[in-house]
């Protein structure tokens, strides 16, 4: 069995998407324009984003036993995606997202966990090989994250490098998925929730780079939208800003996700870039993703993307 360069480690969910000309406000009803039906997740996404890139990927963890769950693993294998180790638990539902699209491209999500909740160390151990011999092994927190730090611990033996998506944040995490982690990656509402520090500015942004470094990260990558990404390393502990590509976004939802798929392209792929530019490059494919509706439909193929990205 050949082991994939990329493994994700994630969610997957059925996302119900609503488009509507503004956000609702508490207690208020809005009619929706209309309503998509989509593949989703954080971790099916990220895993879906490199896998088009061209990454040889895997994903680990669970569908449920409805039929949509076995769609869905169909769907992923149609991608490219290994699934070996993506387990169908008969005894619950597939996890869903019900997504809520402003006109300005806003949104917001309301996840229920479904077969994604049953991720357990059980299934890190079992996907052992493709963890010990990935490139890059990817993390979020829409799965327990007692998995998590068990994949984390195993990966300090392994060969290749973490990033850990901490979304959807939660205030006082495991310490570990800190300090194990090679690439700590938040957006701005994930640091506040994590921090305490309200991400309204660049500067705001370098404060909470600060403040994550002090828990014991050792690269962290903070995600902005159109205001771009803050980040900063060990080597290099000074905050550094790179603006985003501005675009007229219809759909950011998902986003995120092809950012950490790019992330983990690159890392996989081109292990002498710069993170600068590994960053710049991801913000330009993110860019791309938001001026199209949804979440998995929006990913851009390499063969959709201009030639510089890959040189």
């Amino acid at each position: 069995m050949t082991s994939p360069k990329i493994v994700v480690i994630g969610s997957c969910n059925i996302d119900f998407s609503s488009y509507v000309p503004f956000l609702p406000k508490l207690g208020e009803t809005l009619y929706a324009d209309k309503m998509v039906i989509t593949h989703g997740g954080k971790g099916a996404n990220q895993c879906v984003a490199a896998a088009r890139l061209g990454a040889s990927t895997a994903l680990i963890g669970r569908l449920g036993g409805d039929s949509t769950g076995k769609h869905y693993l169909k769907d992923l294998q149609k991608n490219g995606v290994n699934t070996d180790f993506l387990t169908i638990s008969e005894d619950i539902c597939s996890g869903t997202a019900v997504i809520t699209v402003a006109k300005n491209g806003d949104n917001n999500i309301v996840i229920v966990p479904g077969a994604n909740s049953k991720v357990c160390k059980d299934d890190i151990s079992k996907a052992t090989s493709f963890i010990m011999n990935a490139d890059v092994v990817v993390f979020q927190f829409e799965t327990p994250i007692a998995a998590t730090v068990e994949a984390l611990q195993l990966l300090q033996k392994g060969k290749g490098k973490s990033i850990v998506n901490a979304a959807p944040a939660l205030a006082n995490p495991d310490g570990d998925v800190f300090k194990l982690s090679d690439i700590f990656c938040v957006n701005e509402t994930e640091a506040e929730i994590l921090t305490g520090v309200r991400v309204s500015s660049i500067d705001a942004a370098e404060t909470v780079v600060y403040k994550l470094r002090e828990k014991g990260c050792k690269v962290v990558v903070i995600t902005l939208g159109a205001q771009g990404v803050v980040f900063a390393t060990k080597e290099e502990p000074t905050p550094v800003h790179v603006p985003a590509k501005q675009v007229t976004a219809v759909d950011t939802t998902g986003a995120g996700d092809v950012f950490i798929g790019a992330m983990a392209y690159y890392l996989a792929y081109y292990p002498d870039m710069s993170l600068k530019e590994n960053i710049r490059r991801c913000c330009e494919i993110a860019a791309v993703t938001i001026q199209t509706a949804g979440a998995q439909p929006s990913f851009p193929h390499r063969r959709d993307l201009p030639n510089n990205l890959f040189q």
